[in-house]
């Protein structure tokens, strides 16, 4: 997914390329790997010659933002607040990222 962002539309050669100097993949794998991510609704692809291209189906950030829904809603009973007094709790934010998002909820609660 990372090189399709990065990147934009890729044909499989061009994510293999990437993916193949970090992991030890066949390019029949990164193949099978676009196709399932393309059925699971999280590319899409258009075809250019006789090759596919594959295209992100949605930004990096809601997709990222779905995935944490989904872990609310399993651990958490769907309260966002039990999650992040979690991370708090568990140390997992910085006292900066903390700042961060206290501006953020307070900008946005603003309504600005």
């Amino acid at each position: 997914m990372q090189v399709v962002w990065d990147r934009g539309p890729c044909a499989v050669e061009a994510v293999y390329e990437v993916v193949s100097q970090k992991r030890d993949l066949k390019e029949t794998s990164v193949r099978t790997i676009l196709r399932r991510l393309e059925q699971k609704g999280y590319l899409r692809h258009r075809q250019t010659g006789r090759a596919y291209e594959y295209l992100a189906a949605e930004p990096a950030r809601s997709l990222a933002a779905r995935a944490v829904r989904q872990i609310i809603d399993r651990f958490c009973k769907g309260s966002v607040e039990d999650l992040v007094s979690g991370m708090v709790e568990g140390k997992m934010l910085s006292k900066r990222e903390m700042d961060r998002l206290e501006e953020f909820v307070r900008h946005n609660k603003e309504g600005k």
